[in-house]
Formats: C-alpha cells, sequence, structure tokens
C-alpha cells in the first residue's frame, strides 16, 4: 500500500483525473503574487494559464509592523473576493476544512511556522513563497514537522523555474564550476539582509550550483552594493551581488551561458500545480535550507567584517536554538 506523500499525491492526482479542479485556499493576502497566482489559475482566458486548481478560499493575515504588508490586505483581499469569487475565512483551521491545498503567500516570512501548523495539522500539501520563513531555524522547524506528519511541502523564488536557469541545472553545459547572480536587495528590518528580496538571486544561485556551498563571505562590490562569495566542494564558486534587475552567468564544463532571469509567474505556478497533483516537491528540503544558511551565514560574515563562515555552523547553531 503506498502512504505518506505518495498516497496524497495519488488521491490528488485522482481528483484532477475525473475533471475536478483541486480546491486551492491562500494564507495571507498581502502580495502581488495572490493577485498574479489566482488569475493564472481561474481565468481559462488568462495568459498562460495552468489548469488543474482554483482558488476558492483565503484568510487576511497581514503584519501590522511591516507597511508593504499591512497596506496591501485590504486591496488585494477586495479584488479576490469581488474578482474571482473568493470566500474568506476568521481562522486558517476553518479556511483547511474547504481546500485540498495551500499556498502560504503571507509576505512577512516571521509568522509562516505558526500559520503553516494548522495546515500541516489538516494534512494539506502545502506551497510556502519566499521567504519560507522568518529564520533557519524556523525552516528547519516547518520540514522537521512536514516530515514527521508526512504532508508534502516546499518553497521556492519563481526564479528557480526559468528557463535558461533550469537548461543549466540540467546539464547543458556540463558541471558547472562558477556563477555569478545578480538581483535587487531591498531590506527589510524584521528580517536578515538577504530574505527578503536577495533571496530571489540566492535561490537563482543555488538552482545551477546546487547543494555543497561550505564557506560564504559578505563585503561590498566597487560601488558598495552587496556581494557574497559562496566557496562549494570540490574548488566550485558562486558569487551573488546586488543590483538593479535579474541575472547572472554560469560556466561550466562544456562552455557557459546566461542564467538568473525572471521569466514571470507561470512557471514556477506549473511547478506548484504539479507538486499539488503528485505529493513530489520540485525542491529537495536540503537544498532549501542550504539557502537560508547561506543567507544568514552572510549576515554573520557581515558581523565578523567579511570573514568566511562555515554553513555547517550555521545549520548547527540553528539546530540547537530550536
Amino acid at each position: 500500500m503506498k502512504t505518506g506523500f505518495t498516497l496524497l499525491g495519488t488521491l490528488l492526482l485522482g481528483l484532477t483525473a475525473w475533471g475536478a479542479d483541486l480546491r486551492i485556499g491562500i494564507i495571507g493576502c498581502d502580495t502581488s503574487h495572490v493577485i498574479a497566482f489566482t488569475e493564472t489559475l481561474n481565468n481559462p482566458q488568462a495568459k498562460g494559464h495552468v489548469p488543474g486548481g482554483k482558488v476558492v478560499a483565503a484568510y487576511r493575515g497581514g503584519s501590522a509592523d511591516i507597511p508593504e504588508s499591512a497596506n496591501r490586505v485590504e486591496e488585494y483581499s477586495k479584488k479576490l473576493k469581488e474578482q474571482y469569487g473568493v470566500v474568506f475565512y476568521d481562522t486558517i483551521e476553518e479556511m483547511c476544512q474547504h481546500v485540498d491545498v495551500v499556498l502560504l503567500e503571507s509576505i512577512d516570512g516571521r509568522p509562516h511556522l505558526e500559520q503553516v501548523r494548522p495546515v500541516i495539522q489538516a494534512r494539506k500539501p502545502v506551497y510556502i513563497d519566499k521567504p519560507m520563513a522568518g529564520s533557519l531555524r524556523d525552516v528547519i522547524e516547518i520540514f522537521e514537522l512536514a516530515k514527521k506528519a508526512r504532508v508534502p511541502v516546499f518553497s521556492s523564488s519563481s526564479l528557480r523555474f526559468a528557463k535558461n536557469t533550469q537548461a543549466v541545472r540540467a546539464g547543458a553545459i556540463g558541471k558547472v564550476t562558477y556563477t555569478e547572480t545578480y538581483g535587487p536587495c531591498a531590506i527589510e528590518p524584521h528580517h536578515p539582509d538577504l530574505f527578503w528580496y536577495g533571496v530571489h538571486g540566492v535561490e537563482a544561485l543555488f538552482t545551477v550550483m546546487g547543494t555543497g556551498c561550505q564557506t560564504v563571505q559578505r563585503g561590498k562590490t566597487a560601488d558598495g552594493k552587496i556581494e557574497v562569495l559562496g566557496n562549494w566542494r570540490g574548488g566550485r564558486k558562486g558569487v551573488f551581488r546586488e543590483d538593479k534587475g535579474f541575472r547572472g552567468t554560469a560556466k561550466g564544463t562544456k562552455g557557459e551561458m546566461e542564467v538568473g532571469a525572471w521569466d514571470g509567474y507561470v512557471p514556477l505556478v506549473e511547478a506548484i500545480m504539479k507538486f499539488f497533483q503528485t505529493g513530489v516537491a520540485p525542491v529537495k528540503p536540503a537544498e532549501t535550507i542550504e539557502i537560508f544558511a547561506f543567507m544568514e551565514a552572510a549576515d554573520e560574515s557581515k558581523r565578523q567584517d567579511g570573514a568566511p563562515v562555515k554553513i555547517k555552523d550555521i545549520i548547527k547553531q540553528a539546530k540547537a536554538r530550536k
């Protein structure tokens, strides 16, 4: 008998096989992602429409101490209700009774651990938007809770699924030896520096390089922007640099290729729906944990005036704080 993630995936795939759309619930209506994702899923005429599920329920959420959150909840909630007929619930527990799967979209990573608890308890597969949490410690705990309950969960930036980035990951230029990615890095004071927006460029970097980063050093570019160097096993290197737009270059044993672009939300929504239908996450927990360890290590390196910081030490410290 199939059990755990596989059984959940089989049951959900069965729903779509019979022509029934998965009922999707949203937690957190303070990001433009909720409108973009709902339009892509619910509107058959939308450019890049992704079939198989519809957003039918939501929990407003919102963080009073982050203006980017507090100032958007009302607008996006109203649009979800009036334009897409989404039903709102006062609690996450109640919402979970009316959906098959969940999109945790709260722009603030800090409440994600507590917001995902009732979802996991209700055994609903869940995608957690960036940042997965407000700390590496919480990221690790979310994965542990999901593993114990055998509930599928994953988190990722949309940059992971850009065409060129995926091609390089799949071996288009052989084994990657060096990568540099660039992207905006707006800082939000309640989160580690790279969590808020730098996570996009870091996600692209790890999509290409994979796991195995050993040390992290943070410095500045010639014009004073954030620069973070990672040293991978085997002498491989990866760099994230703050910049106005998303871009990058990867070099491998068979040549080099542009990576790190943003190809819109559709590739991510397609990956999310496949995940919901199969119960198989497109990103392994170990890789996501290393991404957040990289970003926390960058902050620690900053505190140490640019000294190299070991990833394994950061992960060990996070686990000790649980």
